[in-house]
């Protein structure tokens, strides 16, 4: 018998406008009704994360940041971690700055960017049809490099690098392989995403990657979780869509793809 469903959520769970169909939540309830665990695990910051998750009912735990984290909703607290360090994140910054190419940080809380586009363009748009307490946070830094340097006590997840020309996208990948003990993930597909302004339905098309300390991935995270459950991996249901969900779906006991 399985225990508990591990879902993605872009791509998967959520469909292309980022909602969640009325049949996928009373899927989710029959699911909770009967006993399993359902664990949301997504890239998205906590926060929001969070937020999909009670809107479901699958409030006990989550994964966040690909897999940087692992919390426990209901005591809000962080029960594995794998944060980039600052330093890791000034690289990065450096090199998409000197290449003028377009990225954002995730932190446990917020997305920072320097302007709406890509990914934090459609995050602004889900978020207007949102109650203010359900959005996803988003804050625009004109010099993100000053603003990390001098952060504190900020978590940083992941990084999101984006462009619509795979050439200068591609450069940029390599040069981003040449810091130490990071992951730049492999996405060998355009994200497509459609966001609703007005009547209209505009389509949103890009190459991206993502960036996360070195090792971490959703499977990682998910096994703290299932230690405290005290569910096997024989017992997991591993749902997803992309390459970010490729460990999950290798080490669950029933595998679901939505592959790409």
């Amino acid at each position: 018998m399985y225990k508990l469903v591990a879902m993605d959520l872009d791509g998967t769970l959520l469909n292309s406008y980022g909602e969640i169909s009325q049949a996928t939540k009373k899927g989710i309830k029959d699911t909770l009704d009967k006993g399993v665990e359902v664990v949301l695990a997504s890239g998205r910051p906590i926060s929001s994360v969070e937020t999909l998750a009670n809107e479901i009912g699958a409030n006990k735990y989550l994964i966040s940041g690909n897999g940087a984290v692992a919390y426990d909703i209901g005591k809000k607290e962080i029960i594995h971690n794998k944060f980039l360090t600052k330093e890791q994140i000034l690289n990065i910054v450096k090199i998409c700055d000197d290449n003028s190419i377009y990225y954002n940080i995730y932190t446990e809380n917020e997305v920072i960017t320097k302007a709406l586009n890509y990914n934090t363009l459609f995050y602004y748009k889900e978020n207007a049809n949102k109650q203010e307490e359900k959005r996803t946070s988003i804050s625009i830094i004109s010099n993100i490099y000053d603003y990390v340097e001098k952060s504190q006590n900020e978590k940083f997840l992941k990084v999101t690098v984006c462009d619509n020309i795979k050439v200068i996208f591609n450069s940029i990948i390599k040069k981003l392989r040449t810091i130490p003990d990071i992951d730049v993930l492999d996405v060998a597909h355009m994200s497509r995403k459609i966001i609703k302004s007005g009547t209209e339905e505009v389509p949103v098309q890009y190459f991206y990657t993502e960036i996360t300390n070195k090792d971490v991935n959703k499977w990682c995270a998910l096994e703290p979780i299932m230690k405290k459950l005290n569910i096997t991996k024989e017992e997991v249901i591993g749902i997803g869509d992309n390459i970010n969900d490729k460990e999950l779906i290798e080490n669950a006991g029933l595998r679901c793809c939505n592959g790409k």
